[in-house]
């Protein structure tokens, strides 16, 4: 996983949408009826095996959800999907989750609460993270499965009974928080299934983010564009001030990374420091960066900077040659070697630390781990 997120974008075919749709317009895509039978399927799961309907094709109840991975809501849903498959697979419920996101469609500043993305190999990561046991099915690369059944966010529920006819679609229940649920409108519906009495509710409206759909990809490339003329700077800092910045008095979670043009693992990690910045700086997060260049190489500093669009808080050492006051300055615990990489929770907290090289996922995770994956989550609980 430490394949570099910014550069995979760059390199991705960012054409526009077709005919006069907006970069950012979604398609008119109509959600399955009522008593419509369930579209056939042939798609890849995290697990290695390719699963359709037939798969499940004894079980008297079929539960299709489409989620995905970076969603905030869906994130908070996804030990409410696991206990549902938990509780009916004994009763002969099948549950499969699909992702209907074309990876390649998801922005960047999307991604703020979330660690991972949503390719297929990122799917495996959080499948095992997570412990799913209900088959987890990726969509995105064709999307052909999403454009029959129309799901209009994630997570979006379709609940068929034994003929495969659809029987209820809409949400898990009616509040993302599970401590303010007052309707589970999925699990009323497979009750009735089981019981044979009609689904007392068959459709309701959902709640989540929408779906990435292909033709979004101009949005992205609008993003990108966007990011690449921000202004990009370098400024001087002392030991004292060094000091300031590792103590942080501020009400974000900071993350600090002392780098040198000279020193290539901090080249080789750097652009993932740009890739996390513009995943999360639109919370309560920032990115300071500190190079221990000498001075010739100042220039050096900035024109590499620009070249990384790296439109970050930057500092030089003032005096690059007195490297203990630097090294002390930012955490007592560092002894030296470059690059060093710390989150600093608000009061001077260091929430993780890593010496050398970074590993990206891990610290996407700490830093999401402290900021909350959920709308309803509290920063650093």
């Amino acid at each position: 996983m430490k394949t570099s997120w910014l550069l995979s974008f760059a390199l991705l075919g960012l054409a526009g949408t077709t005919g006069s749709a907006r970069a950012d317009e979604a398609p008119l895509i109509p959600t399955l009826a009522i008593g419509a039978p369930a579209p056939d399927f042939d798609l890849p799961g995290v697990d290695g095996r390719r699963y359709s309907l037939e798969s499940f094709g004894s079980a008297p109840v079929l539960v299709v959800v489409f989620t995905c991975n970076h969603c905030p809501t869906a994130q908070a849903y996804e030990d409410r999907i696991q206990k549902l498959h938990d509780e009916y697979a004994g009763k002969g419920v099948a549950l499969v989750a699909i992702s209907p996101n074309d990876p390649k469609a998801v922005r960047l500043d999307e991604l703020g609460y979330t660690d991972l993305s949503d390719s297929l190999e990122e799917m495996k990561v959080r499948a095992h993270d997570k412990g799913f046991t209900f088959p987890y099915l990726y969509d995105g690369e064709t999307q052909a499965v999403a454009h029959q059944y129309g799901p209009v966010a994630t997570p979006h529920v379709f609940v068929f009974d034994r003929a495969r006819k659809l029987r209820f679609v809409g949400r898990v229940d009616d509040a993302e928080n599970p401590e303010k649920i007052k309707v589970p409108d999925t699990r009323n519906a497979i009750e009735a299934l089981l019981d044979a009495r009609p689904v007392p509710v068959e459709k309701t409206k959902v709640f989540g983010c929408s779906i990435k759909w292909a033709e979004k990809k101009g949005w992205l490339a609008e993003g990108l564009k966007k990011w690449a003329e921000e202004e990009v700077t370098v400024s001087p800092i002392d030991a004292v001030g060094l000091a300031a910045v590792a103590k942080n008095d501020s009400p974000k979670l900071r993350l600090i990374n002392a780098w040198a043009t000279w020193c290539g693992p901090c080249v080789v990690e750097f652009p993932e420091l740009v890739t996390i910045n513009r995943m999360y700086r639109g919370r309560a997060f920032e990115i300071v960066t500190v190079s221990a260049d000498p001075a010739p190489l100042r220039a050096d500093v900035l024109k590499f900077l620009k070249d990384k669009q790296a439109s970050t808080r930057n500092y030089f050492a003032a005096d690059a040659d007195d490297h203990d006051a630097m090294i002390n300055a930012v955490d007592a615990e560092w002894q030296g070697e470059l690059p060093h990489t710390l989150l600093v929770a608000p009061g001077g907290r260091v929430v993780y630390r890593t010496r050398g090289a970074f590993d990206p996922l891990a610290l996407r995770k700490a830093i999401v781990g402290y900021l909350g994956r959920y709308y309803h989550s509290v920063a650093g609980k």
